[in-house]
C-alpha cells in the first residue's frame, strides 16, 4: 500500500513551522493562528465545536483560547441561548490579523500545488477531505474511549 501518512505530516509541519516563524511578528504563538481563523470563519463558536475543528482536546483549545484572550485577540461573551456556554468571538485587533493569515494560506496553497492542474486539484482536495472524514472517526472514538483494532 502507499504511503500517505508521511508526506501528508511532513507537509503539515513544515507549514506550521513556516507560519510558527512568519506570525511571531504577530505576536502569534505556536499554533494560535489555527484558533484565530476559525473563530473568524464561525464567530460565536463554543470551545468543544473549536476543539473538534482542530482534532485538539478540550484543555489544549482552553489553554490556547486563555493566551489568546489575554493578548487581547479573542474574546468571550456569554451566549445568549446559555448561560454556561461561552461563545468566542475576534476582538478588533484579531480582525487585524486575519487578513494576514488568509494571504498566507493563500500563497501556501498556491506553492503547495504548483503544476497542478484545476481538475487535479479539486480531486485532492475531495480525496483529502475523505482522507480527514475517515480519521475523524476513529479520532472521535478514540477520544471517547474506544480502543481501534489494528
Amino acid at each position: 500500500m502507499a504511503e500517505i501518512l508521511r508526506p501528508i505530516g511532513a507537509v503539515a509541519r513544515a507549514l506550521d513551522g513556516i507560519s510558527n516563524i512568519e506570525f511571531k511578528e504577530l505576536e502569534l504563538n505556536r499554533g494560535q493562528y489555527l484558533y484565530l481563523v476559525r473563530v473568524a470563519e464561525s464567530p460565536g463558536i463554543i470551545l468543544e465545536r473549536l476543539a473538534t475543528l482542530l482534532k485538539v482536546d478540550k484543555t489544549t483549545a482552553a489553554r490556547a483560547i486563555q493566551k489568546l484572550e489575554k493578548n487581547g485577540i479573542l474574546e468571550r461573551r456569554p451566549s445568549p441561548t446559555d448561560k454556561k456556554q461561552k461563545q468566542l468571538f475576534l476582538t478588533a485587533k484579531g480582525a487585524t490579523l486575519y487578513p494576514t493569515i488568509q494571504r498566507e494560506n493563500a500563497y501556501s496553497n498556491q506553492v503547495a500545488l504548483q503544476g497542478f492542474s484545476t481538475a487535479e486539484r479539486e480531486q485532492l482536495a475531495r480525496y483529502l477531505n475523505r482522507v480527514e472524514a475517515n480519521i475523524t472517526t476513529d479520532w472521535l472514538a478514540v477520544k471517547h474511549g474506544q480502543h481501534r483494532h489494528y
